[in-house]
């Protein structure tokens, strides 16, 4: 999952407000964040959050086309990734080793994201809310304790990631890397640079348990040690997951077993081909480039602004 390889061509903001702002998590670590804002009426509120690895920026034209069509946007950089990372004493413009920075994936959700939905709750709440999750951040979902607040999610390529329900021979190389280049690093280093083929630093911790995840049969869903699994039933929103067929990340099987932990409703999948929007291919990342804002990008906004 390089983000260094996503080419996103952000859209034009002139009608739209744009401020970077610093939202506390719910353990106060100060996360930095961007909110679009309509300069009309405000009529919907939707929370962005981001794929692992991949930093706010890229989706900032999807953000600034909501925002454009009524929508009050937030997205945000998880503890540890983008503008979050820590800071050495000297200034903000100097980035801090990640080595010793202690974060986890579920602190991702517990955290951040949880704070992110409140957040946007507290200030908007005489607005339709929607959730929207790329990736990690749909798999989020189903962690949040809070998720009981959410009425209407949309999950982009978010997926199970077991690596036998990705496609070949992607599969191999995530194997190789996972064990070969990225868990040496986090024990030797403690954190995983951007350099080794991730595009972005990661927290050690993260890193660990993500490759843990991805090691199991049932992804995070059969880690024993993550009791915030039990929230995923406690979600009863509308739920549509996008899947890309060209995906070989977030493959229909992993979409499907992701899906399947919400068993208080009915999720539904949508599969997508490249063709279907008039493009080549549209991967795990490239839902969030501009040249789809009459396709992909028009549908999703339509179902999220949907009341009830």
């Amino acid at each position: 999952m390089n983000a260094g390889e996503i080419a996103v061509a952000s859209a034009a903001l002139d009608d739209v407000f744009s401020d970077d702002i610093v939202m506390p998590a719910a353990d106060g670590y100060p996360l930095a964040a961007t909110l679009f804002l309509p300069r009309g009426k405000k009529r919907h509120a939707v929370l962005i959050n981001s794929a692992t690895a991949v930093p706010r920026k890229v989706y900032r034209g999807f953000a600034g086309y909501l925002a454009r069509r009524g929508s009050a946007v937030l997205t945000y950089d998880y503890r540890g990734t983008g503008d979050s990372r820590p800071m050495a004493a000297t200034g903000r413009n100097r980035p801090k080793s990640l080595a010793g920075f202690k974060a986890t994936m579920a602190d991702w959700a517990a955290l951040d994201a949880t704070a992110a939905v409140r957040w946007m709750r507290e200030r908007y709440r005489d607005l339709s809310f929607a959730y929207v999750g790329h990736s990690f951040g749909g798999q989020a979902l189903g962690l949040l304790p809070n998720n009981t607040e959410i009425p209407r999610a949309l999950l982009v390529a978010a997926q199970a990631a077991h690596w036998k329900l990705m496609a070949s021979p992607e599969r191999y190389r995530v194997v190789a890397f996972m064990n070969g280049i990225g868990l040496p690093l986090a024990r030797t280093l403690g954190y995983v640079p951007g350099w080794s083929g991730l595009g972005m630093d990661l927290p050690g911790g993260v890193f660990e348990q993500w490759r843990g995840w991805v090691m199991r049969e049932r992804y995070l869903l059969d880690d024993p040690a993550l009791a915030a699994r039990e929230n995923f039933p406690k979600f009863k929103g509308r739920l549509r997951a996008i899947s890309m067929t060209d995906d070989t990340w977030a493959t229909r099987p992993a979409v499907e077993l992701l899906c399947s932990a919400f068993t208080s409703i009915t999720p539904e999948i949508i599969a997508i081909s490249p063709t279907d929007v008039g493009a080549k291919t549209v991967g795990h990342f490239g839902f969030f480039r501009n040249d789809h804002r009459d396709t992909l990008w028009r549908g999703a906004a339509e179902w999220l602004e949907k009341e009830g």
